[in-house]
């Protein structure tokens, strides 16, 4: 899908939070007018819960926004289809390595689509890049900080000045994750490449059969990818330290600049804990999608601010569920008294551009469109159809870029999913919405009332207009 929006290469500048830098940076791209980012994607051991989710929500959002800004962007987000999880979870099961990868691949990419995510450019898996990670390895050990011992090879922090600077933690207390292997010169040593065991997938190698470690695949796929050096490299916060401190050593040590901006997005938490497979207090994108509209979904985990961490609750879901109705309504209402599509405009509102231009703002930028909302059903009200449709479009312009777009190709196939259904609820509701029209011509309140009361009890918002009352979905 294919965004398009102002450009103003001479007066505007976006600002991402660098984590390298530890404060808000303006952003100049390696090449002007393009933009190319490097986002850590699924490690497919498991499906995935919507906190997996968020990190793809917010990295989409930014995307969107750059095109809009008249970018051209090359995004990648790789996928982790080997390591110790998936050995693992293979071995439980009794299934080879591969089917456990491939089902949670789909999964994943089910979980992006349902949830309105843009594409990559390329999508590279790390077994198709063993060839990349070997010739890395090489150049590692020619330069001296990497080497080999039983077979394994182990990048040596100490050879790289610099090492741990993402992070800001002290080398004399790193404490590197237990990785299994063996012949390390340094326990603070990493592993880039694990000799084979019994039974355990492996590739050849110049050091023997072996798989890769974690962190080699992404620096090998950035430098193939992207090249020497990119614009913005994304993931969560969990990943800074071990995975991308070390991605940092392994490019640098082979001679890349490698990321000029690191952006890193917080936690769905859940009773104050990261939401976790391992911890069991994981929500399935899958289950979710059954019981929510993906659209409320997308609404709920990609409209807080990416740097902020959220806690999951119902209670939040039913207030997300209500804020889009509200836009959803509008929306609907203007397009009928139109009778016909209204075209975003061709540019968003100046305040919703400073927000999103200011380290991506969104809670700010949607503020803007609810109350552009709200000015668009006082036009509405005041039975201004022009005001009402000039808002719309601003509305639309802004839902666009945020991926919330309810008329958009994407989302409207969901409501037209519902069409038929709303047919049938809307002719009930007009039967006791003209038994209130009757009790309110004899003037008779307390009946009107209480049918309207009635009505929202059930979980139905009536609204009275100039063309007479309309109903909505209220919260749950």
């Amino acid at each position: 899908m294919a965004l398009s929006g102002a450009y103003y290469p001479g007066g505007v500048t976006i600002r991402l939070y660098d984590t390298s830098a530890r404060q808000i940076r303006d952003f100049a791209p390696l090449t002007p007018g393009c933009v190319s980012i490097y986002l850590c994607g699924a490690t497919v051991q498991a499906a995935p819960h919507i906190g997996h989710i968020r990190s793809g929500l917010n990295f989409d959002i930014m995307r969107r926004w750059f095109a809009y800004r008249g970018y051209d962007v090359t995004f990648i987000r790789n996928v982790t289809d080997i390591d110790d999880k998936i050995i693992r979870k293979a071995a439980d099961q009794n299934r080879p390595w591969w089917s456990i990868g491939y089902e949670n691949e789909r999964a994943f990419n089910d979980a992006y689509d349902a949830l309105g995510c843009l594409p990559p450019t390329y999508e590279p898996r790390a077994t198709g890049h063993i060839t990349e990670m070997v010739e890395m390895m090489r150049g590692l050990i020619e330069r001296g900080h990497a080497y080999e011992a039983d077979g394994n090879v182990y990048f040596d922090v100490r050879s790289l000045p610099g090492y741990l600077a993402l992070s800001n933690q002290d080398l004399d207390d790193l404490r590197q994750p237990d990785e299994g292997a063996s012949g390390k010169r340094d326990p603070r040593d990493f592993a880039m490449w694990k000799a084979a065991k019994p039974g355990e997938p492996s590739w050849e190698a110049p050091w023997g059969r072996g798989r890769p470690g974690w962190h080699l695949e992404c620096s090998a796929m950035a430098h193939k990818y992207l090249g020497e050096e990119f614009d913005i490299h994304g993931g969560g916060i969990d990943l800074i330290f071990p995975h991308h401190e070390n991605e940092i050593a392994q490019a640098k040590g082979f001679g890349d600049a490698f990321a000029r901006y690191w952006v890193h997005n917080a936690w769905v938490t859940m009773s104050g804990e990261k939401m976790s497979k391992s911890l069991g207090n994981s929500v399935l994108v899958s289950e979710m999608v059954k019981a929510w509209r993906p659209v409320v979904l997308r609404y709920y985990l990609g409209t807080p601010h990416y740097r902020s961490t959220i806690e999951y609750s119902e209670e939040s879901l039913r207030e997300a569920e209500s804020a889009y109705a509200r836009i959803e309504g509008f929306v609907q209402r203007v397009t009928e008294l139109a009778g016909q599509a209204v075209e975003p405009a061709a540019e968003v509102p100046p305040a919703f551009a400073e927000a999103m231009d200011d380290d991506l703002g969104v809670p700010q930028a949607l503020a803007i469109v609810h109350t552009t909302v709200r000015q668009g059903n006082s036009a509405l009200a005041a039975d201004d159809k022009d005001a009402a449709v000039a808002r719309l479009a601003e509305v639309r312009a802004m839902l666009g870029v945020l991926g919330l777009d309810p008329l958009a190709p994407h989302w409207a196939g969901e409501q037209e999913q519902g069409e038929d259904l709303r047919h049938v609820v809307d002719s009930l509701v007009r039967l006791v919405l003209d038994q209130r029209e009757a009790a309110r011509a004899r003037k008779d309140w307390s009946t009107a009332d209480a049918i309207r009361d009635q009505l929202g009890q059930s979980g139905l918002v009536i609204e009275d207009g100039p063309q007479g009352p309309r109903w909505s979905l209220g919260s749950r």
